[in-house]
């Protein structure tokens, strides 16, 4: 079988901004590592080995049989007419063809589709670990800039302490000022060091992904680039379309309907007979024996060789055959229910993460708007307070509702970023094998 080549067909919606770093890594490059050593991946790629090999076991039903026994010995003694030790020897052979199986057509289409299932479920470990990756990526440069954004924010918080602080050494503002803007400024840390535990958690799972080792040595990677939003234009109604050809799942469920469908053939063959040609021989060499009362010796040799055939047909089976039958065809239903549910699914599923993708994109325009207009305002608040034109209180929901809206609009663009990974995957936009690999297996 010739070497299976992958197709790179991922088209995704969003990019990164990318720049070389030492432990840094790329969505690209994370897609490329985790296909090559993603342990999940290689298990697959080794069931399709696996897949191959069985294929040649439901082959070998029509192929001949041959067999071919030489027993040979040593023997001693003194006999009438012999003496010393001899040995002796002879062969057996058999060859059996069949000529007539209704198991055997069924038995290479089901080997066949063995095959095909392992290259789906091989397609389909890519599609799901490659799609975990994916969000880990976003999840990591989401929360790395969750972190950025509330760090930065405490400290401008606590740059608004220390100026409190001094203004309530001079006497200008009573103590309780001073104590808010310093548990203002500490209201963030749960919230910072929250941030920081979920980028930890998602670089473990980067780690994970791409089949590093795991140990106390282990050095994490780490995402590079930063989030973006970029809208997207899709035609639901070609896509579905589409969908429903591509998506590696949906091609697995059809093949398991194939593969119960020659099962059945297959238990089905037992209500008709089976015929097979048969030829046996053996060759005795037989030299040197002496009859009893003469002392003549004769060089005959025992050698002979059958040929028929063999004709087997179970009429009878005590319900053998049909209750596997019966049992089969239960399995097939249930596979061809399962396969047609997923197919009425992939259109519910497509519309709904096309609405997830339209409110991103209106939440993030109102929201981009809203932070510009809440920086404004929590920038001339802070100048006021400076002033002692503003209250301890305005400042605090002045910077309260610009940490609110700038986080708003981070998760805008994280909500949006995994609406298009969600829709990349629904579409079959990943890796799958190339038509090719249909042709090899034949």
């Amino acid at each position: 079988m010739k070497s299976i080549r992958l197709a790179i067909a991922l088209v995704g919606a969003s990019f990164l901004s990318i720049s070389s770093a030492a432990r840094g890594v790329t969505l690209d490059t994370l897609l490329q590592i985790t296909l090559e050593k993603n342990p999940a991946i290689q298990q697959a790629k080794a069931h399709l080995e696996e897949a191959a090999g069985q294929r040649l076991v439901l082959r070998s039903i029509m192929w001949p049989d041959a067999k071919l026994r030489v027993p040979a010995g040593v023997q001693g003694g003194h006999r009438a007419g012999e003496s010393g030790t001899k040995g002796f020897g002879f062969v057996h052979g058999s060859f059996t063809q069949a000529l007539f199986n209704a198991a055997i057509p069924p038995s290479r289409r089901r080997g066949d589709v063995d095959v095909l299932i392992a290259q789906q479920q091989l397609n389909v470990s890519v599609v799901e670990q490659l799609h975990a990756a994916r969000q880990a990526f976003y999840d990591a440069l989401y929360n790395r800039t969750l972190q950025s954004i509330r760090q930065d924010q405490r400290r401008r918080l606590e740059e608004n302490a220390v100026s409190q602080k001094d203004r309530y050494e001079a006497g200008l503002i009573d103590r309780s000022a001073f104590t808010g803007a310093t548990v203002q400024a500490r209201e963030l840390d749960s919230q910072i060091e929250s941030a920081h535990r979920a980028y930890a958690e998602a670089r473990l799972k980067l780690a994970e992904a791409m089949g590093r080792d795991l140990g106390p040595e282990a050095t994490l990677p780490d995402p590079e680039g930063e989030l973006t939003f970029t809208p997207m234009i899709v035609d639901l109604n070609s896509e579905t379309a589409t969908a429903m050809e591509r998506r590696a799942d949906l091609k697995l469920a059809r093949l398991f309907v194939r593969a119960a469908n020659e099962d059945l053939r297959i238990i089905e063959a037992g209500y008709y007979p089976a015929v097979e040609a048969r030829i046996s021989g053996e060759y005795i060499p037989v030299t040197g024996i002496h009859r009893e009362g003469t002392s003549r010796r004769t060089d005959d040799i025992s050698s002979q060789i059958r040929a028929g055939g063999a004709y087997t047909w179970s009429v009878i089976d005590n319900g053998k055959v049909a209750g596997a039958a019966m049992k089969q065809r239960a399995t097939r239903e249930m596979n061809e229910l399962t396969c047609r549910k997923l197919e009425a699914n992939v259109g519910r599923e497509l519309l709904r993460i096309h609405h997830d993708l339209e409110a991103t994109e209106t939440r993030h325009q109102s929201l981009a708007a809203a932070s510009a207009a809440a920086e404004q305002s929590a920038l001339v608040v802070a100048q006021n307070l400076a002033g002692g034109l503003a209250s301890q209180l305005e400042y605090r929901l002045t910077q309260n509702g610009f940490l609110e809206t700038k986080s708003g609009l981070l998760d805008a663009t994280y909500q949006h970023n995994l609406a298009a990974a969600e829709w990349d995957r629904a579409t079959g936009r990943y890796f799958q094998f190339s038509d090719d690999t249909a042709q090899n297996v034949h």
